[in-house]
């Protein structure tokens, strides 16, 4: 990946105390981190510049023509509302009853920030670049004098830079003060991979356009930039096609729970705004039997009984190869859908999952589960759909069974999203392949809670206790400790691995649990994923390290309107000192 640094590049990752403490940034910037130890104010009526001119705030969510001037406008005022309106006084983070100690006196001698002065280096919009091309770089430094700059060469790294400003201040307990406590800083970041991201499962269960937008807020404030949105399956189909209104009309759970041509460009407009990727997925040929609820003659083993011998979870249904009606249906598909996401992302998701073979038994174009008789018709079929993407101006997504359990030949062009672990990620990458890892050991979200699946009394015996297949949860600990390139040393396979992506299937999420099961997990892995799964001193980092600073981010994400999970009791948050609830040797 390329990193345009506009300063020198150190080496040395350098903290105090302070940058611990109250000053802890997540995910910790890197290569660069030097901190002080004065305290400042921000002013309410700081002066923000753009390369020398005051910049007008915006609230602009962005469209596809937007400007970078625009886009780093909409930022700042994002920016500034998190500082002023969406912060949070952290007696929780001190040792009891001890904030005073900790916050400036508002005696009038403490210095003030009264300007941010941000430099643009390229006037291009980056919002739509493919993973490797993406430059997310910047520096900030803020001085004891309270001179703020911030510099980059993109609006997207402006964007993260924007983020880490915001996350260095606090609200004054008196209500009417903002302040830092570690200045001087100097901070030269980049990202360590390209691609860090999660996967949002909108078919099983629906989310209202709020959720999502919340969703990428969250990625936004992790310095994450890809939002998946597993958008259809075979259980529902939410996504409004106006030259197919069948799809949506008999395939939704509710009219009142379906997507909009409208809410698609406003969920992806959103996102550009806040240099996230929001990329769409139509699993197929498997996981799609949700079609045969509007076009029956298009799908095979439809809701056949019983389940486990079709499909992964009901209900059943694959498209039908080799037939002339399915490829015109799809055509029609991606020719509506494909140009109107096109102008937001580089991206395209086939899926490819779980196919299973034993449903082409019912297809009287094919009337074999042999895999010799289906992968070449699998291949053209991805061929095929592929071309559609790329015609569009997209790159298309599979999931790894495509390449690795029914031999397709895929363009080089294609990522593999892998997920069933164990050395996929490295075997993939090894092999020529751009990878990014969705690990279920790892970065499965949703697992660990108990089935959603229930028992006859005759069976329930032999199912106790009823746990999910996935378990145990994925503590953030564990998200934490998982590195998608470990082990790999070969420079050519390592540039293969374009990062991580965690996943939300929502079978057992909802509106209702979506925030506290996504967050602040999901942060765990992007600290790893922006910051490198090393510390400077070469080596892992720590839990000890990054739970006072998880802790503190935690707080941010509530203040700013996320139902974010806590991590660890009060007791622990308030020694701001994580050996306190350290396992003891």
């Amino acid at each position: 990946m390329t990193r345009h640094l506009l300063l020198p590049v150190v080496l040395a990752v350098v903290h105090t105390a302070s940058a611990q403490g109250l000053g802890g940034l997540w995910p910790v910037p890197q290569p660069v981190f030097t901190s002080g130890e004065t305290s400042l104010l921000i002013s309410k009526d700081i002066e923000v510049t753009l390369n020398g001119a005051s910049l007008v705030s915006s609230t602009n969510h962005g469209s596809s023509s937007v400007s970078s001037s625009s886009l780093v406008s909409s930022g700042v005022s994002r920016a500034l509302d998190n500082i002023f309106s969406s912060n949070f006084v952290p007696w929780m983070l001190v040792p009891r009853y001890k904030l005073s100690s900790y916050e400036p006196a508002l005696n009038g001698t403490i210095v003030s920030i009264d300007s941010l002065a941000i430099t643009l280096t390229s006037n291009n919009s980056t919002f739509k670049p493919t993973a490797a091309d993406a430059d997310e770089s910047y520096n900030l430094t803020v001085t004891e004098a309270g001179e703020a700059q911030l510099s980059s060469f993109s609006s997207t790294g402006v964007l993260r830079g924007l983020e880490t400003f915001s996350q260095l201040f606090y609200e004054h307990s008196s209500g009417r003060a903002w302040y830092l406590v570690n200045a001087p800083i100097d901070i030269q970041d980049a990202p360590t991979y390209p691609w860090r991201g999660v996967m949002l499962d909108t078919a099983r269960n629906f989310f209202p356009v709020a959720d999502i937008k919340r969703t990428i807020d969250g990625l936004s404030y992790s310095k994450m930039n890809k939002l998946h949105v597993h958008v259809t399956d075979s259980q529902s189909w939410p996504l409004e096609v106006p030259s197919l209104p069948e799809l949506s009309a008999k395939g939704a759970y509710t009219q009142s729970q379906v997507y909009s041509p409208a809410d698609i460009q406003s969920i992806q407009e959103y996102g550009v705004a806040r240099g996230v990727d929001v990329y769409f997925e139509i699993d197929m040929p498997g996981h799609i039997g949700v079609v045969g609820e509007a076009y029956p003659d298009l799908v095979v083993a439809y809701n056949m009984e019983p389940y486990t011998t079709y499909c992964a979870e009901p209900p059943c249904g694959a498209l039908r190869l080799n037939n002339s009606n399915v490829e015109d249906f799809l055509g029609e598909l991606f020719d509506d859908v494909l140009p109107r996401v096109a102008p937001y992302t580089s991206y395209w998701h086939t899926g490819g999952d779980e196919l299973n073979a034993q449903d082409y038994l019912f297809d009287p174009d094919v009337n074999s589960n042999d895999t010799a008789v289906l992968q070449p018709l699998l291949q053209d079929f991805i061929d095929t759909q592929h071309t559609r993407i790329r015609n569009a101006g997209l790159n298309p997504l599979v999931w790894e069974e495509i390449v690795s359990t029914w031999n397709v030949t895929i363009g080089s062009d294609v990522v593999v999203q892998s997920w069933l672990g164990g050395t996929a990620v490295q075997d993939l990458a090894a092999s020529g392949h751009k990878v990014i890892d969705s690990n279920y050991n790892y970065y499965y979200l949703d697992c660990g809670r108990g089935q959603w699946i229930t028992w006859s009394n005759d069976l329930a015996a032999s199912d106790f206790p009823f746990n999910d297949w996935c378990g145990p949860t994925k503590s953030w600990e564990l998200v934490y400790s998982h590195d998608p390139a470990e082990g790999v040393t070969d420079a050519a396979t390592k540039s293969n691995i374009l990062g991580g992506e965690l996943a939300l299937w929502s079978e057992t999420i909802d509106s209702q649990n979506l925030d506290s099961l996504a967050w602040p997990r999901a942060s765990a892995a992007g600290e790893i994923l922006w910051s490198g799964r090393l510390d400077d001193s070469g080596q892992n980092r720590s839990q000890i390290d990054a739970a006072p600073r998880l802790n503190l981010f935690r707080q941010r994400l509530v203040a700013r309107g996320l139902g974010a999970s806590p991590i660890q009791m009060e007791w622990c948050t308030l020694q701001q000192n994580a050996s306190g609830c350290a396992q003891p040797a």
